[in-house]
């Protein structure tokens, strides 16, 4: 089974997008064949900053890298590295009606926050296709709100299959993990970056710190017993603590004499527990930018084979030799 997730170099991240995303495409390494790219090209839709987006590409390769990302397991390359996803797009592209793409809600949802339209951002589903169907995906995990791109994708996919009445493409299948829980950010809204309400997962001790102490309580004084079930700091400890650890901690609610301030500093301790290992592995791997670049040409090799033999075979039946 191959299974193929793509990853925007985005900058910081915080636990959310770990838990949330990152957790669940590492551990698909060891479910099917797994493909997964820095998803550069998709990046300058909202991204015109040279700097910016080396930046960012570059910390996102170490941070997967550091997360666990395996590259004798899958195949991690960054996008730009694979040239030949930019032809497939232009093949999809002629086989790609103007409705599909105006019926998209992700391009829709964007212009409606103001994002300034262009034929990049339009067109977007289309290089998303083109990501998927150059290795054949037979998987493709995502959020709830990119699943009308892997629909897209399909349906591209069966129209050439159609016209050329061959099976050129797999029809690839959207996995969406319906129990992933909603990490809480420090408000107790859904965490991210856009409501400035995120605990990062990579920066200093005491920028961190001072992310988990802002989280929103209840005002309860000391001498009073304390709620667990609602509370933003037990939701977050859920996800860092065995069953053990949270009814001992549910016990520490219940009895006066702690503060909110006692259970963050608690969140905080069991936070950088977790990340420790990943936190010595990226500070090793941002020492050594050879070994990353190394890392990354290996896995654009692996992902160029596959890609310049489906080129090899759909510009054949196209004809363009």
């Amino acid at each position: 089974m191959r299974i193929l997730s793509g990853i925007q170099p985005s900058g910081t991240l915080h636990i959310g997008n770990y838990f949330g995303a990152i957790k669940r495409i590492i551990e698909s390494q060891n479910q099917g064949e797994l493909f997964a790219f820095i998803a550069s090209y998709h990046a300058l839709t909202s991204v015109k900053d040279k700097e910016v987006l080396e930046q960012n590409t570059f910390e996102a390769t170490v941070n997967f890298l550091a997360l666990g990302m395996d590259p004798q397991k899958a195949t991690f390359w960054v996008q730009h590295h694979v040239k030949e996803v930019l032809e497939l797009y232009w093949l999809l592209s002629n086989h790609t009606s103007m409705g599909l793409l105006e019926r998209a809600h992700s391009y829709k949802d964007k212009t409606a926050r103001g994002i300034q339209a262009n034929h990049g951002l339009f067109s977007y589903p289309v290089l998303m296709a083109a990501d998927i169907l150059l290795f054949d995906s037979q998987i493709v995990p995502v959020g709830k709100d990119q699943i009308q791109h892997v629909e897209i994708a399909r349906d591209i996919a069966t129209s050439i299959n159609h016209t050329y009445k061959q099976d050129l493409f797999v029809l690839p299948q959207s996995k969406v993990d319906e129990v992933l829980a909603t990490v809480p950010g420090t408000d107790g809204a859904k965490m991210s970056k856009s409501y400035g309400n995120t605990i990062d997962m990579f920066n200093t001790k005491k920028k961190i710190k001072k992310q988990v102490m802002g989280i929103v309580t209840d005002s309860r004084e000391l001498e009073e017993a304390k709620e667990w079930e609602n509370c933003n700091i037990y939701k977050l400890c859920e996800l860092f603590m065995n069953d053990e650890e949270l009814k001992e901690l549910q016990t520490r609610y219940e009895t006066p004499g702690e503060g909110y301030g006692h259970f963050k500093l608690t969140l905080l301790d069991k936070m950088t527990e977790y990340f420790a290992p990943y936190q010595e592995r990226r500070e090793h791997l941002l020492a050594n930018p050879k070994e990353v670049h190394e890392i990354l040409a290996y896995g654009a090799s692996k992902a160029s084979k596959v890609a310049v033999e489906k080129m090899r075979v759909l510009r054949d039946v196209v004809g363009l030799i």
